[in-house]
């Protein structure tokens, strides 16, 4: 039986709310249109790798107020790194390096990968403006829906940068190199009804579908079964990287551990019995 546990949000800017099998990860820094701070990445991967270990059975990920995710503002949380030494002391301690570059976008990719490697499907709710690391944000998770007016932009060379927090691999696995080299170098801002006919997002709705749209799609996932499809993202995951041989030894794996499932055993009894199946992930 799967066991649900309460998640810590590990930052006052991102509130994390669990409803029966479904966590809800929401952004709400609304000064700067939810652009995440350096500490809000590092809380941003260590809720995802909470998840992974909650029993949730799906995770949707959004913004507060209006907005996804305007990007990166490392330098937000006015926190000084300074370290003082006792005059007392025998020997004055050397003060840590101070962060560079390097290690700030490093925090960025580890945040990515939290998300990525969550063995729970994460849906994307995007509303408003999705920018910069923003976009990657909505991009890594396993699906995006938007509503029709969603702003998205690829708007790093708009600020003298090249992509990061993984656009440079999630603009080409969406919707390919072409269109991501297009989307990359003119930095244009497009609309959630673009972003669908582009194949970036999964469905663009009107704005008061959104919620609905999202906690369909959350719902239909939270009742499959849980061992399964997270050895069906795992799949479609490394399937890009993957040959045909390797992706047919993982399948044979993965239907070896399914078949002594009671979900399996459950999806068979409810076929005969001519009734929706009650998985239990185990």
């Amino acid at each position: 039986m799967t066991v649900s546990v309460e998640l810590p949000s590990h930052h006052p800017n991102i509130r994390v709310v669990s409803d029966e099998h479904v966590v809800t990860v929401t952004l709400d820094r609304p000064q700067s249109k939810n652009a995440c701070t350096g500490s809000m990445w590092v809380a941003l991967g260590a809720i995802f790798r909470d998840i992974g270990f909650s029993g949730a059975r799906a995770a949707i990920l959004t913004g507060a107020n209006g907005n996804f995710c305007t990007g990166a503002d490392l330098g937000g949380d006015g926190a000084s790194s300074a370290t003082s030494t006792s005059s007392a002391s025998i020997e004055p301690r050397r003060a840590p390096r101070p962060p560079t570059m390097t290690d700030s976008m490093r925090v960025l990719g580890d945040a990515v990968l939290a998300i990525h490697q969550c063995p729970v499907p994460v849906v994307a709710k995007v509303d408003g403006l999705c920018v910069g690391a923003g976009l990657g944000l909505a991009l890594v998770a396993d699906l995006t829906l938007c509503s029709e007016a969603a702003r998205f932009s690829a708007i790093f060379a708009k600020r003298g940068l090249s992509l990061d927090f993984g656009t440079s691999w999630l603009l080409r696995q969406r919707i390919g190199v072409h269109r991501a080299k297009e989307l990359a170098f003119t930095a244009k801002m497009i609309s959630g009804r673009e972003a669908f006919d582009l194949g970036l997002v999964n469905s663009a709705v009107p704005a008061n579908e959104l919620d609905a749209a999202t906690q369909s799609i959350v719902d239909t996932i939270a009742a499959g079964p849980p061992i399964a499809i997270a050895a069906m993202k795992r799949q479609l995951d490394f399937a890009s990287t993957s040959s045909l041989a390797q992706s047919l030894e993982f399948e044979t794996l993965a239907q070896s551990v399914n078949v002594h499932t009671d979900d399996m055993r459950e999806a068979f009894v409810a076929y005969a019995e001519k009734r929706p199946a009650n998985f239990s992930g185990s």
